[in-house]
Parts: C-alpha cells; structure tokens; sequence
C-alpha cells in the first residue's frame, strides 16, 4: 500500500510524516496504562529518543528501498535482519558468535546473489541500490531492537515505548518542509492507500516493539517475523496486480531465483534457532 502511494506521488517525506504520527497515536493509551516501571528523570529521556532515532533512519531507508525497486527484492533483504540481531546482541554483551550465525551470514550472501539473478544488465545497478538501502534498514531496525530491549527493563513498557514513538513524530517536523505539496493538496485516491499503509504499519510496529518489550527477546520475535520474506514474495505473485504491482510480469525464472534467496534467508534463520 506504501509503494502505490508513492507510485501516486505521495513521496517518502509525507508517508513518513503520516505513518509516525499514525504510530504515536497508537501507543499513546499504553502510555496513559503506565504498565509496570516507575517514573523517570528528564535526563533520562535520551535513550527512547536515541531508539527513536535509530528507529526512524531504519523507516526510511525501507520507504527509499521500496520507493526506488522491487517489493520482492527489499522484503527478503530485510531477512537478514534477524541475523543482525542476533550477531549485535553478542557483540554488545562481549560475547562469541556461533559457528551457526557464521553459516547464516553465507546464506544471507547467496541470497543476496540470487536475488540479482536474471536481472537486466541495465537494472543491476538499480536493484543494488535497493538491497542497499534495505540493508541499511535492516542493520538500523537491528540496533533499534537491541538498544531497546537493552533499556527497556529498568523503565517498564508503558513508560518507555509511547516516548519512544512521540520522539518519531516529533522528529518528522523536520519534514515538513520537503513535502512536495500541503498534505490537503493529496490525491483522495492517495489518501486511501497511505492511510491503510500507515495504520497497518503502527499495528506492525506496535506488535513487534510490545513484544522485545514485554518479553525482551529480540531475536526470537525477528525469528518469526522475518517468515514475511517467504509470504511477500508468493503475495506479489498472486495478488500484486490488486495494488498496481507489476512484479508478477518478471520473466519466471526471476521470481524463482527471488523464491529460492528468500529461502535460503529462511534456512538461515533456522541456524540462528539451533
């Protein structure tokens, strides 16, 4: 729904603007419950604003991925991120990294590769620029995750994760002058696909920040979210048309070559498992 709205000119800055603001309304009751923790000095405060930060540059590196390549190329891409997780967990503890996350590295590598196959000379440099920026997503919602199940504890859900995303909306003011136009100047067409992707991207978020939050394990909540990657690619075949999506016209070979990198993303996620 965010690629088509900004196929209809929509543009990173404002889906942005819109999605954060969607986001901190969503968490703002769990703010008002307070659950668990106690309250917290002023000076405290840098650390759900530096999450917030990390969390933001992760938004939109995806938002660019998306905006400039393919939906079945940035998904997979944003597999990885489980491993990121689990190999910055270790690293920010001292701790060694199994041989198994060494293996899963190589079969995120070969993914990587298979989802350039059968691509256009012409278009290789295109679909870099999109596994980079999917990339640079996944290693800053990798730091969010761990930072956040870091500090977390000593403050309670409720009172950490509701600043957390007041501190996103806040800082997407500083869009607004980049906003090719007012938002009272979208397309109604427009509206309807940012609106639906904002409020299904606040319900996303929402479930995976409550759940390193309550339970603080990010990489088991990246273990089983990252199944998306396997999902988005049968979706884009099937039901891409729905939303304006021309993936499903690759030649077949091309999707497969992306089913079979998602796949070995997969297999990598069960290394991190064992």
């Amino acid at each position: 729904m965010l690629k088509r709205a900004s196929a209809l000119g929509v543009g990173v800055w404002r889906i942005s603007f819109l999605a954060n603001w969607t986001m901190f309304l969503v968490f703002l009751p769990w703010w008002l419950t307070q659950t668990g923790g106690s309250g917290h000095a002023w000076t405290e405060y840098w650390q759900p604003a530096v999450n917030a930060l990390l969390f933001l540059a992760g938004q939109m590196f995806i938002f660019y991925a998306l905006q400039s390549g393919d939906v079945s190329v940035t998904t997979p891409v944003m597999g990885s991120k489980v491993l990121m997780v689990a190999l910055l967990s270790q690293l920010l503890r001292a701790g060694e990294v199994p041989w198994q996350w060494w293996a899963g590295a190589v079969l995120s590598t070969m993914a990587v590769a298979l989802l350039h196959f059968g691509e256009h000379p012409l278009k290789r440099a295109h679909v870099g620029r999109t596994v980079l920026l999917a990339g640079m997503s996944a290693l800053s919602f990798s730091l969010c995750d761990v930072v956040l199940q870091k500090w977390v504890g000593a403050w309670g859900s409720g009172h950490y994760l509701p600043p957390m995303f007041l501190f996103c909306a806040l800082y997407t003011l500083a869009f607004v002058p980049h906003f090719r136009a007012p938002l009272a100047q979208l397309d109604r067409r427009a509206w309807w696909w940012v609106g639906g992707g904002a409020i299904i991207l606040a319900v996303t978020n929402a479930g995976i920040a409550v759940s390193i939050a309550v339970w603080r394990t990010a990489t088991s909540v990246n273990i089983i979210y990252s199944v998306r990657g396997l999902v988005s690619v049968g979706l884009v075949w099937a039901i891409g048309h729905w939303f304006a999506n021309e993936e499903q016209h690759l030649a077949p070979r091309v999707l497969r070559a992306r089913l079979i990198g998602a796949a070995c993303l997969l297999g990598a996620i069960v290394l991190v498992v064992i």
